[in-house]
């Protein structure tokens, strides 16, 4: 079953977004702590014919990790799964994305998956180009092509931000390049990845986002192959998995549809054969996911039964 009309997607906006008022923005990178916690906006995107939009949906924000599903789908690309294998794992963990933990204690140590920081880390050493420049235009130009929007930018603000806090994913960096799973300098490592996760996107692209990967790459308008079929599955299970940091298992259970969060406040979500849902609502849970988009994709989900276990 499909959403109707804007109207009917405004109504169970009305519900979530009473949840924003149990949440708080992230301040531990302060770019992203000016935003408006009692801010929600919610784009549903089947295909041309069927787009419907409620709240604030014309405000931009930035990815955060939800870039990290874009960067595996292009080191997919680059290298093929079973090098990107070699280098990061697929298993999902309990602990925290930016935790440090796991790695000192493995005996053969490599990321558990590219969704926490460390798997997120290796994978964008992997993406092919010669500079930092060249590295960041070929991610953007992969966002273009998922959001049809002409021109991709990053919020220079919000990656100098990150750049100035970046010292927890400095320090996975090095460890990670003491045991040989990066090379390169760690410095231009993170100026790639904090303008990678600065990349400005608003509800509606990310909904286009989330109806390419349910339509396993292909362009629900133009029915363009934007991603291969295996690669598109790929990013959807580790969605599944891991996609909403350590409740990514409730979230798996109450929810039940691939999705992607990103401290920011911005949620993707994926459903195959169904299209893709954008929100942004930058008040977070204690997990770092937001807590009225959440709710949103709940209400959703039991709304139109797309559970997809």
């Amino acid at each position: 079953m499909y959403c109707q009309t804007s109207s009917e997607l405004a109504e169970i906006l009305e519900r979530a977004v009473k949840m924003t008022t149990h949440g708080k923005v992230a301040t531990y990178i302060p770019a992203l702590a000016k935003a408006s916690p009692s801010l929600l906006g919610i784009s549903i995107y089947h295909d041309e014919e069927k787009c419907f939009h409620a709240g604030q949906t014309e405000q931009t924000f930035t990815l955060q990790s939800i870039s990290k599903v874009i960067a595996l789908a292009l080191a997919l690309m680059d290298h093929g799964a079973k090098t990107v294998f070699q280098h990061v794992g697929m298993e999902p963990t309990g602990d925290p994305f930016n935790s440090i933990a796991k790695l000192e204690t493995m005996q053969n140590v490599k990321p558990l998956n590219p969704m926490i920081n460390a798997g997120a880390l290796v994978v964008s050493s992997l993406i092919k180009g010669a500079t930092f420049h060249e590295k960041l235009g070929r991610l953007l130009d992969l966002v273009h092509d998922m959001t049809n929007v002409p021109e991709r930018k990053y919020n220079h603000e919000v990656a100098k931000s990150e750049i100035e806090t970046a010292h927890l994913n400095r320090s996975l960096a090095y460890f990670l390049k003491q045991h040989k799973l990066l090379s390169g300098h760690v410095e231009d490592l993170i100026e790639f990845y904090s303008h990678q996760c600065a990349i400005e996107v608003s509800c509606k692209d990310l909904a286009r986002i989330g109806a390419v990967l349910a339509y396993d790459g292909k362009d629900p308008v133009t029915k363009r192959i934007i991603l291969p079929a295996h690669i598109a599955r790929i990013c959807k299970t580790f969605m599944v998995t891991c996609g909403m940091y350590n409740a990514s298992g409730e979230f798996a259970i109450r929810v039940g549809i691939p999705a992607k969060s990103g401290v920011s406040g911005a949620i993707v979500a994926s459903i195959p054969g169904w299209g893709g849902i954008g929100i942004y609502g930058p008040a977070l849970d204690d997990k770092g996911n937001s807590i009225g988009g959440m709710r949103a994709l709940e209400i959703i989900s039991h709304a139109y039964d797309l559970h997809i276990f």
